[in-house]
Parts: C-alpha cells; structure tokens; sequence
C-alpha cells in the first residue's frame, strides 16, 4: 500500500509539473486577456448599449447569415468530395487530397485577394463562396475520416431488399455519416462566424461582421467600450458554437469506435460516376481563384508583366510600407519559426498530458483531462481580433511592457497555433496501444524510456506534421496580427493589407506578388506534410 502511495503521489506531482507550462500560458495570453475585454464591455453600460442598438443585431444577423451559408454551401460542396477520398480507388485520388486540403491553409488575405480577382467590386456572393472555398476540406477529410469505416454491406443489404441506390445512401449511410458532417458543420460555422481578412477584403465598409467591426471600432473609431460590447456578444456565439462542436465531435469519435471495420477503396460503379465527377469537380473549382491570382499577380494595364515581383525590393507607391516586400516576407518567416516553436512545446507536452490524465485510474483524473482539453480547445473558435484586442489593453501590466516586445506577435499566433498541433498529435498518442507501454515497463522501462522508445517513434510523424501545419498557419496568421504588428515590422500578410488600402498600381501589383509568394510558400509545406500521410491534417 505504502508502494503504491508513492507511486500514485510521484505520479500525480509530475502531472501537475507537465500542467504548469501549458495552463500558465492559457491563463495569462488567453484567459486574462479575454476576460479583460469581457470586463470592459460590462463597464459603462457598454453592453446594454450594443444589446439595445440596432446596429448590433444587424452585424449580429448578418454574421449568422453568411457563417451559415457558407457552412451549408461547404457541406454540399465537401460530401462529393468526401466520397471520392473514402471509397474511391482511382489514380490521382492521392493528389486530390493535397489539391482540396491547399485552400483551407492559405492565409485568408490571399484568399480574399484570389476571390477580388474574380470579383473586384467584392460583396455577399464572393464573401459566402470564399469562406465556403476555405472550409471544403474540413467537410471532405472529417466526414471521408468516417466513412471510410462504415460497412457498406448494410447499404448493400438495403439495395438487395429493393431500395434504390439514391434511397439507400439517404436512409442508411447518410444517418450513419450524420456525427462526422454535424461536427465538420459546427467546425466549419465557427471558422465563418469569425471570418476576418475576407470579410475585410471583400466586404470593405459596405459589408460587415462582428469581427471586421470590432476591429474598425478599435483601429478607425477608438470605441474601445463599444469594440469590447461587440466582442462579448460575438463570445457569446463562439461559445456556444465551440459546445455544438464539441458535442457533435465526441458523437463522431464514438462512431468511429463502433465502426472499426475499414472498407476497402474500389473503382466506382454506374451513377456514382457523377458523384466521383462532381467531386472532381468541386476540386477544380478551389484551384479557379488561386489561377486567378496567379495570373492577376502577372498582370497589368500594359498587357503580361513580373513588376509586381520585381516591387517587391521597394516599398510600394509613395513608400506605403515602411520595409521593403523581402523584408516583410523574412519577417513572416522568422516570427512564423518562433511560434511554431513555441506553440510545439506547449501543444506536445498538453497532449501529453492530456494522454496521461486520461489513462489515470481516477475519475477526478479523467474529469480533469476533459475540462482542459475542452479549455485548450477555446482558442481555436474565439476571435483572434478579440485576442488581440485584449492584449492591448492588459499586457502593460507585465513587467516590461510586453505589448511592445517583439515576442508579442509570436505569442499572439502561438495560441493560435497550439489547438490545432494537440487536435493533430493527441489522437496518436490515444492510439498509442497501452499493452505495448505495460510490457516494456514490465521488463524494466523507466517511464521516460518507455516514452523515449515507444510513444516517440510511433508519433513523430503526426508532431512533425503538426509542425508544418503550424507553420503555414502561423505564417498566413492575419486576425491578431494586425492588431499586434508595428508598421516598422509588418509580417507579410499584414504589408499585403496596407497594399490593398492605398491607391496606385504599383501597389496593386506588389500586393498580388507578396500573395502568390505566401501562396506557394504554404502549398510547398502542405505537399511535403501531405506526404507524410498522418492522415490528421484538416480532420476536426
């Protein structure tokens, strides 16, 4: 007894050790700097204000109404596109899973951009396609995740008792594949619902969410009491959004217990030809913008041009930006490596940790484990914009001043980095299986060897994944970014912003280019993440 007491105690002090990194961070660069703005919009009557205004429940409207056309134009948009990845067995399907997943990481002022080649005088219909362009991959490798494992032999059994094949996908695979696409849906609202850089780009002064307007508030308007009202409404959405997916993500994990029986891809047979065409043919649609872009960044009044590229050395028309457009990009990319370090550490030893509590014998262990992975999960679907924000108006209390530090950006993308790395490499270490960790500590593995030897080697390709993936979010980070950023140290998607708000040609042209420049910066790292085949990238 005396044995297993210590053990137990040994145990549960390195627990609380590994917590303390990850749960520390959590509370002073999200928790506090939330609840500050949460404070903020209550003072002053700032909040019965916004409530009480018109105004509000126009922005509030009109963010649900894009969020959830989007949604529904990706659900539609993805469910082919998922087929094709779960049950077909044809060549190229591999590349089609790299191809659909390239839009979802592109920084959003490159895809806000793409969608302004195509329609310049932006509005509803290209702000709607955009978000629904950025969030096909969600829907395709979250519900393909599960569909892969269902049994086609009860569909099979349906068509053989005289159902047609169209009946028996809707009564039999679809109510089966309802967990998955409920959760993607939830996923993929939340991600519309705090929309930033499209909105801002395609949207301008005409059409606004709660996200664009509380950045105009704060940046344009100084109503700090206002911007903070409105974010406290749009938390409000985020939070109950974050509780739908979480639901809807646990049913889709139970699902995929319940079916472990993966099926075997195969060549597609009559009709659903048309649904593999229609797939393919949703793919080539997300390629159209980035074609556009990419011819746009060439183009000029003057007819074919590479102006843009060679601007990239200057500072754009009238010195619009402070540091040359090489400048901006190094800048993007050292500030990208020092959050996607730093996100790396706190996210590994989170997952972890979260691993650990999990296998603990104790409920109030397990209990634990659940409430902070639901907590390390907030940063995921509360605005960037209100993160920022906060920063602004808390971070002064630290020693130093930390809101002029150059780590500040880092930070600020790091938090946003982090859900994302323990959503990637928690489910392989879960899957780490527990007889292989006993009998090693059977024949004399001290825990650290066991974890060295075993979980280790069998999950480095999911951290190494989550480290590119990382990056390339980190590298296109806008929301906090441009709140965060000095003009003497603009990162790449923040220059590209400046560009677009200033007339001239030039500037036109350089902001096309440094688009194309982090377009396939990020494409190249998602190829070679792809290739790692984790099979967790873009499956929430």
């Amino acid at each position: 007894m005396a044995l297993a007491h210590r053990v137990l105690t040994r145990r549960g002090t390195g627990l609380a050790l590994l917590a303390v990194l990850p749960i520390g961070f959590l509370a002073v660069l999200f928790a506090w700097p939330v609840a500050a703005i949460v404070g903020r919009g209550f003072s002053g009557g700032g909040v019965a204000t916004a409530l009480a205004g018109g105004e509000t429940w126009r922005l509030a409207a009109f963010t649900v109404a894009q969020a959830a056309a989007s949604t529904l134009l990706a659900v539609l948009a993805g469910l082919p596109v998922a087929f094709l990845l779960a049950r077909v067995r044809l060549p190229g399907v591999a590349l089609v899973r790299t191809l659909v997943l390239i839009p979802f990481v592109l920084p959003t002022v490159v895809v806000g951009l793409a969608f302004r080649a195509l329609w310049p005088d932006g509005g509803v219909v290209p702000i709607v396609l955009a978000n629904a362009f950025f969030n096909v991959a969600v829907v395709a490798r979250t519900v393909a995740g599960l569909w892969t494992h269902l049994d086609s032999r009860a569909e099979a059994a349906a068509r053989a008792l005289g159902a047609s094949r169209s009946r028996a996908f809707r009564e039999v695979t679809l109510p089966a594949l309802a967990p998955a696409i409920g959760s993607a849906a939830a996923v993929v609202f939340l991600f519309c619902a705090t929309s930033f850089g499209v909105v801002l780009i395609l949207g301008g002064a005409r059409f606004r969410t709660l996200e664009t307007e509380i950045y105009l508030r704060t940046v344009d308007l100084l109503d700090l009491s206002g911007a903070a009202a409105l974010s406290l409404v749009q938390l409000a959405a985020v939070v109950a959004a974050l509780v739908a997916g979480a639901v809807a993500r646990r049913r889709r994990e139970t699902a995929l217990r319940l079916r472990a029986r993966a099926e075997t891809a195969r060549r597609p047979e009559g009709r659903e030809w048309w649904v593999v065409a229609a797939g393919l043919g949703v793919v080539a649609l997300t390629l159209t913008p980035i074609v556009a872009l990419l011819v746009k960044s060439v183009s000029t009044p003057d007819g074919w041009s590479l102006d843009g590229y060679r601007a990239l050395s200057g500072h754009g028309s009238s010195g619009t930006l402070a540091v040359s457009g090489w400048d901006a990009a190094i800048r993007s990319l050292r500030t990208a490596t020092d959050a996607t370090l730093l996100a790396m550490v706190i996210g590994v030893l989170a997952s972890v940790l979260l691993v650990s509590l999990r296998r603990s014998p104790g409920r109030l262990a397990r209990g634990a484990g659940e409430v902070m992975d639901a907590a390390l999960m907030l940063p995921l679907g509360v605005s960037a914009v209100t993160v920022g924000f906060g920063y602004l108006v808390t971070l002064d209390a630290l020693p130093g001043d930390l809101r002029t530090s150059p780590l500040l950006v880092p930070l600020a993308q790091a938090l946003v980095i982090i859900p994302l790395v323990i959503r990637m490499v928690l489910p392989v270490l879960r899957s780490v299986d527990e007889r292989l960790r006993q009998a090693a500590s059977t024949l004399g593995a001290s825990p650290a060897r066991v974890w060295r030897e075993i979980d280790v080697p069998l999950t480095v390709r999911a951290v190494v994944a989550a480290a590119g993936f990382g990056y390339v979010v980190a590298l296109g980070e806008f929301g906090a970014t441009s709140f965060l950023a000095r003009p003497t140290s603009p990162t790449l998607p923040v220059a590209i912003s400046s560009l677009i708000s200033r007339p001239g040609e030039l500037n036109n042209q350089l902001a096309y280019a440094a688009c194309a420049l982090l377009m396939l910066v990020t494409v190249a790292v998602v190829a070679a993440i792809d290739r790692l085949g984790t099979g967790t990238v873009g499956e929430f």
